[in-house]
């Protein structure tokens, strides 16, 4: 219950980041975040219907593509972050005063502050909505890193607005925008990096049992020690990098002499689970 709460309240965090990205900085310039906030921006920049309304109207058919391809968990907190951005958009005030009349400065602090609000809610299994759960479809059955996923999907929205308002200085600072967000979720959100665990125990039993609880596989290796020839069992696990803390974790709580040996891994081919 408390990890459910807390995953909560870090995507109603990330969404008020989002929220503030797009009020604050990016909305005020008539700058563009790309993807389907973009859409929703661009909606309203040329009619009098709000970014908020259409951004929840936008999200409501990605959401239910999700639902059949990504789980009932993931898309229940991308729902819980997109009605949480929604509502933040909605009370966050357009400042009269612009924060900075900089159109690359505004460009560079919004795309840093969407970036970091949807990294967190990536980071805790759910997703800002929007383009974002299209990025995770593709990174699950490809190997791709979700903001390089990102940056291409969303460039397609930043280009239809150059075609339609002719601004190009606008367009290219929406692309310096969303390239920093997408860099900005790939740096918090990194569970395109594998790495591999070689864990020597004398627990076998009982660390098999704790570390098949995740949704990685575990390889079972017969070895010997080359100093003292006693046999002793070897766990193989190959993980993503933000779950590797927990991995840690049950390895200690479940044997502290355990010899570990932690490799990153430059790929993985075959069953892996993306997620």
């Amino acid at each position: 219950m408390y990890k459910e709460i807390r995953r909560g309240a870090v995507i109603l965090l990330g969404a008020a980041l989002i929220a503030s990205g797009f009020n604050l900085f990016l909305v005020p310039l008539q700058l563009l975040s790309g993807g389907v906030s973009g859409l929703a921006m661009l909606t309203a920049y040329f009619s009098p219907l709000s970014i908020s309304t259409m951004y929840l109207a936008y999200n409501i058919p990605l959401l239910i593509a999700g639902l059949f391809m990504l789980g009932k968990r993931f898309i229940g907190l991308s729902i819980l972050s997109v009605v949480g951005t929604t509502w933040f958009i909605a009370i966050i005030p357009t400042p009269e005063k612009l924060l900075s009349a900089d159109t690359l400065l505004s460009a560079v602090f919004g795309g840093v502050l969407v970036g970091i609000g949807s990294g967190i809610s990536f980071r805790v299994g759910g997703s800002s909505g929007g383009f974002d759960i299209i990025g995770s479809i593709v990174t699950r059955f490809r190997d791709f890193p979700v903001g390089n996923v990102l940056v291409g999907l969303n460039a397609i929205v930043i280009l239809a607005m150059g075609y339609l308002n002719g601004n190009w200085d606008l367009v290219l600072a929406s692309m310096v925008s969303i390239y920093i967000t997408g860099k900005v979720v790939d740096l918090i959100h990194i569970s395109h990096i594998k790495v591999t665990l070689f864990i020597i125990t004398n627990q076998t039993e009982d660390m098999l049992d704790r570390l098949l609880t995740l949704p990685r596989g575990v390889t079972l290796i017969k070895t010997q020690g080359a100093f003292s020839h006693k046999e002793k069992d070897m766990l193989m696990t190959v993980t993503t990098r933000y779950e590797l803390a927990e991995l840690r974790e049950i390895i200690k709580k479940t044997d502290a002499n355990a010899f570990v040996n932690i490799v990153e891994t430059v790929g993985v081919m075959g069953a892996f689970r993306r997620r």
